[in-house]
C-alpha cells in the first residue's frame, strides 16, 4: 500500500495558466530529490490574449527545473542567453545553482489550438555540494531518451536509471524519472533501485490490491513496498523518485539547505543581481510580499515554474 496519497491542488503560475500542483505537499514535501511538480493543461479554454498564459522572467536558486511536454510547445529563455523551443517528448533541464532567471512563453498560436498544450514541470533539489554551481541548460531530444515497450506498456526514461534503462541526461544525484503509458489491462511494478518511489496519474485509473486510484493523484511508496500496478483503462503515469537529500527550505522559487541563503536570494532579486534573460528583459515578476519566512512548509506565495 502507498505511504501517502497526494491529491493535486489548483494553483496558477501566470495570469491565465492554471495548473494542478502535486509537490510540495504539507505531509510530503519531497520524493527522492524531487521537491516540486506541476501539471499544466490540457489547456481547453483559451484566454482572449494568449500572452496571458506566459510565465514572465523569474529567478531560481538551488535546483534544476525539468520541463516535459505531452502536447503544444513553449519557448524558454534564460539569463545565460539560451532561447529554446521545447516540443513534446523533449526534456529541458535547467540547473539554477547559484542563480538564474528564465521565462516560459507560449508564442505559437497553432500550438495552443484544440486543447493541445499540456506539460509537466518538476524541480529537482541539488545536493549541498552543488547548490552554488554555475547555472547551466541542456535540451535533450526524444532520440536521446530510451524507450521500452512490452505487453501493453510503453515507457520513456526522462532521466536517471530504472528498469535497466540509462541515458545521458546530466543529473546531480541518484534518481529516476519516466513517462509511462499503459493499455487497459496492462500491469507492471515500480523500479527497485531507489529508496523513495512514486507515480503521478496524468490520466486514467490504476488498481493496486483491489483499490482504485485516479487522475490527479500521486502515490508514494518506500523501498519495502513492491506494488503490482494494474491499468483499468488506458492510462498515463509519470514515475519519479530517488535517494533523499535531507531537509530543504523552499520559498517562492528558491530552494536551499540553508534559510539564510534564501534570504540572500530574495535580496539578490530585488537588487537586480540575478540578471534577466538578454532576449526577454522588458518585464519580470517582482519579489512577492514576504508573508512567511522559509520554514519547511508549503511555500507562500505560490512558486512559478
Amino acid at each position: 500500500m502507498p505511504e501517502i496519497i497526494i491529491e493535486a491542488r489548483n494553483a496558477a503560475i501566470s495570469q491565465s495558466m492554471k495548473v494542478k500542483r502535486i509537490l510540495p505537499f504539507r505531509l510530503r514535501r519531497m520524493v527522492g530529490p524531487f521537491i516540486f511538480m506541476d501539471h499544466a493543461g490540457p489547456v481547453t479554454d483559451m484566454p482572449a490574449t494568449a500572452s496571458s498564459l506566459d510565465v514572465l522572467p523569474h529567478p531560481h536558486i538551488g535546483l534544476s527545473t525539468v520541463s516535459y511536454l505531452f502536447g503544444g510547445q513553449v519557448t524558454h529563455r534564460d539569463s545565460l542567453g539560451v532561447e529554446q523551443i521545447i516540443r513534446p517528448g523533449e526534456v529541458n533541464w535547467m540547473t539554477a545553482g547559484s542563480g538564474i532567471a528564465h521565462s516560459e512563453r507560449f508564442e505559437d498560436p497553432a500550438a495552443l489550438a484544440g486543447g493541445n498544450l499540456e506539460m509537466i514541470q518538476t524541480w529537482v533539489a541539488l545536493p549541498e555540494k552543488d547548490e552554488e554551481a554555475m547555472p547551466s541548460f541542456n535540451n535533450y531530444t526524444p532520440d536521446q531518451l530510451p524507450v521500452f515497450t512490452d505487453k501493453g506498456v510503453w515507457m520513456r526514461l526522462i532521466a536517471g536509471n530504472a528498469y535497466g534503462l540509462n541515458n545521458n541526461v546530466k543529473t546531480n544525484s541518484p534518481l529516476f524519472y519516466l513517462h509511462v503509458m499503459l493499455n487497459k489491462g496492462a500491469s507492471f511494478a515500480l523500479p527497485k533501485e531507489h529508496t523513495e518511489r512514486g507515480f503521478y496519474i496524468v490520466k486514467g485509473t490504476v488498481e493496486i490490491s483491489g483499490i482504485s486510484y485516479h487522475e490527479g493523484q500521486m502515490l508514494v511508496f518506500n523501498k519495502a513496498d513492491d506494488p503490482l500496478i494494474l491499468a483499468t483503462e488506458n492510462t498515463t503515469l509519470m514515475l519519479l523518485g530517488g535517494e533523499p537529500l535531507g531537509e530543504r527550505f523552499i520559498w517562492w522559487n528558491f530552494v536551499s539547505s540553508r534559510k539564510e541563503r534564501i534570504e540572500q536570494a530574495k535580496e539578490d532579486w530585488k537588487q537586480g543581481r540575478i540578471i534577466l534573460p538578454p532576449t526577454d528583459n522588458k518585464e519580470f515578476v517582482p519579489l512577492p510580499d514576504d508573508r512567511s519566512k522559509p520554514a519547511g512548509g508549503v511555500p507562500k506565495p505560490e512558486p512559478l515554474s
